[in-house]
């Protein structure tokens, strides 16, 4: 097969070749062209500008994710052949392997791929970015959004662990069926059980009719149980013989119910730690962590900063029903400067003060943002690793953001803790904890 110099072929219109003396040339056409396959040919003969094959496979797959990378070494091992698919090859043909064979199966796989992102479109526009950290996440999502197998996701708070289960639910066969959220530590323990499997008339003081709970509101759909480690142990066992059994008793009621309900739950806790200290089943927790994502932290997606930006300014003033405001570059690079302890939440909450305080202003200037900057959190790093004590270290540092965010909130707790992304009860909690150790 004639490989040309690394561009299109009339052989092959839908696969990139790159050979060794092509890479900048390939980067480029991949910024403006969709392709199915990309083909690394030879790379055992050297890429220019010191730049490894790990290096060209983590740029390749960053300008066009999902793309299947195929590499054609003759002189690969097993072991090198291993080493490239956990790079992020698709294949690797290796000396008696079918090589047209090899990117045919590619290009089938990119074309199936392609077709069933389209089936599911809507469940993509809740999942903004593309970094590396959430392409994994945006690629387990597709994986999994079709099965019925339950989900535990984990991360900080404000990372967007609800946009993560909504994004499975409309991922699956279920999207045009109920997806209900509860918030496990928003409720009392009193009521939670109830909330979660409905009561009869007469259960308790005040159940004066039936009610149906939440699992039986999301049947054949997702039930999507936030904070799910704050969870009493009680209510745990009886969430863990729904997950055994898929079925569950009303309160007050020795009637058994069923439902086909999918449970996606999430966590910013650790629970093997939980389970440690006698707070968390640890049959639950393998019950739940059956297929785990992650969601990353802001502070591993930086890249994606300008289009989260520009995604929530767009947002708001539609909802504000106001002309679009623009976003200057110094303003982006100051964003971008930031450490986001409240992750994507804090983004969201300082765009909206921002677009609000603006006025009829249509450019948002660094000013319009009073956030502090990494420079910033590198200072306070500095200055306090000067102990050893790392609870101290921590302590000071998490103790600066606070206080520069309820400086620029003038003493407010509740602009402050907006600013963080967090909730109110949170950061006067982390405020009294840090007053204690002081």
């Amino acid at each position: 097969m004639d490989v040309g110099e690394g561009i299109l072929t009339e052989a092959a219109p839908n696969v990139l070749w790159v050979s060794p003396d092509s890479i900048s040339e390939a980067l480029e056409k991949l910024k403006t062209l969709s392709v199915d396959v990309l083909v690394i040919q030879d790379p055992c003969l050297g890429i220019p500008h010191d730049c490894t094959v790990e290096e060209v496979l983590e740029q390749l797959v960053q300008i066009s994710p999902g793309t299947p990378v195929v590499i054609c070494d003759e002189a690969a091992s097993v072991a090198d052949a291993v080493r490239y698919i956990r790079l992020g090859a698709h294949d690797v043909a290796c000396a008696g392997t079918n090589t047209t064979a090899m990117i045919d199966a590619a290009v089938e796989f990119r074309r199936s791929q392609r077709a069933a992102d389209s089936s599911v479109e809507s469940w993509r526009n809740h999942i903004v970015g593309a970094s590396r950290a959430i392409m994994r996440t945006i690629e387990v999502i597709r994986l999994v959004g079709s099965r019925r197998s339950t989900v535990l996701i984990t991360g900080e708070t404000g990372t967007g662990k609800e946009m993560v289960a909504r994004a499975i639910h409309l991922a699956s066969p279920r999207a045009q069926q109920p997806f209900v959220a509860v918030n496990c530590n928003a409720l009392p323990e009193n009521l939670l059980e109830a909330e979660l499997f409905g009561h009869v008339k007469g259960a308790f003081t005040g159940a004066i009719h039936h009610r149906l709970g939440r699992f039986e509101q999301a049947n054949r759909g997702t039930l999507f149980l936030d904070e799910v480690g704050d969870l009493p142990l009680e209510i745990q066992t009886k969430l863990l013989r729904f997950l055994q059994e898929r079925e569950f008793q009303r309160v007050g009621s020795s009637e058994t119910i069923r439902v086909d309900v999918r449970l996606v739950a999430a966590t910013n806790v650790d629970l093997l730690q939980k389970i440690r200290e006698g707070k968390f089943r640890e049959d639950l927790y393998y019950r739940l962590n059956v297929v785990p994502i992650a969601a990353p932290p802001l502070r591993e997606r930086l890249e994606d900063i300008p289009l989260l930006a520009h995604h929530f300014v767009e947002k708001i003033c539609k909802q504000e029903d106001i002309p679009i405001r623009r976003l200057s570059p110094e303003t982006i690079e100051r964003l971008k400067n930031c450490p986001w302890p409240g992750n994507v939440r804090q983004l969201e909450n300082v765009v909206e003060m921002a677009v609000a305080l603006s006025g009829t202003r249509e450019i948002l200037y660094p000013s319009d943002f009073p956030l502090p900057t990494q420079s910033t959190f590198r200072i306070a790093t500095t200055s306090a690793i000067q102990t050893t004590d790392f609870e101290q270290t921590v302590g000071r540092i998490e103790r600066q953001i606070l206080e520069e965010a309820l400086k620029k909130a003038g003493g407010n707790k509740t602009v402050a803790a907006e600013m963080l992304g967090l909730k109110r009860t949170t950061l006067a909690a982390k405020l009294k904890s840090l007053e204690a150790v002081a």
